[in-house]
């Protein structure tokens, strides 16, 4: 299966390290972040599980829900926590799903059909693809996807920062412009006319172009 934004995204149901869940009742009503590793006891991952570890309240703030995803075992996830909490300071504050017969990376795309159905055997290098983040919004959609290398740490500050914008433009049909961060102006778009816009922003805002129209982000 191909995924592309709006996609829905796929169902599941998976062991946990907090218990079983059908992930789309898992998420509820809120947005959701799926966000993968290629391995347990990988290095680069150790950081990331322990940095979303920190960022989890901001998360909650907005509404979002967090879950991690290992081609290992559950009993794996559990050992490496003690890991990351040694060595990054916070263990996992969200659930760890265990994909063992693989059948959540082929779902998201991460893994070919042919890659097989079990972990066994697996190296880091034969998963290089399982990572990703995925954004998913109340709707069950994929409203964003990320993926790096294994070389390469998540910047889990920036997807912090898409999420806001993500959950902004969705409520009040904008835009946000490069490197925009919560509380700065932002984009009305195209399709919005200057008679509709002046009825949804009565104070103006600044045209630098006819298609390019600034405004304060709403409060």
């Amino acid at each position: 299966m191909t995924l592309r934004i709006n996609s829905e995204a796929p169902n599941f149901t998976a062991e946990t390290t907090e218990g079983k869940i059908d992930f789309h009742d898992w998420i509820g009503n809120g947005y959701a972040i799926l966000f993968s590793h290629p391995k347990d006891f990988t290095p680069v991952c150790t950081t990331e599980l322990g940095y979303m570890a920190r960022l989890k309240p901001e998360f909650d703030k907005r509404h979002t829900k967090i879950i991690g995803l290992s081609v290992d075992p559950i009993s794996n996830h559990a050992k490496w926590a003690h890991d990351i909490e040694e060595t990054q300071g916070r263990a996992p504050n969200y659930p760890m799903i265990g994909d063992t017969d693989l059948k959540v990376a082929k779902l998201y795309d991460m893994l070919p059909e042919e890659a097989g159905a079990t972990s066994d055997g697996r190296t880091a290098a034969d998963n290089a693809t399982v990572r990703s983040v995925f954004i998913i919004g109340p709707d069950k959609k994929i409203k964003a996807m990320l993926t790096y290398p294994m070389s390469s740490g998540r910047n889990f500050d920036e997807v912090l920062r898409l999420l806001d914008s993500i959950q902004l433009t969705a409520k009040y049909n904008l835009a946000t412009p490069v490197n925009w961060r919560n509380g700065e102006d932002v984009i009305i778009p195209p399709s919005v006319t200057d008679e509709q816009a002046k009825q949804k922003f009565p104070k103006g805002w600044k045209t630098l172009k006819p298609y390019l129209r600034y405004v304060p982000q709403p409060k």
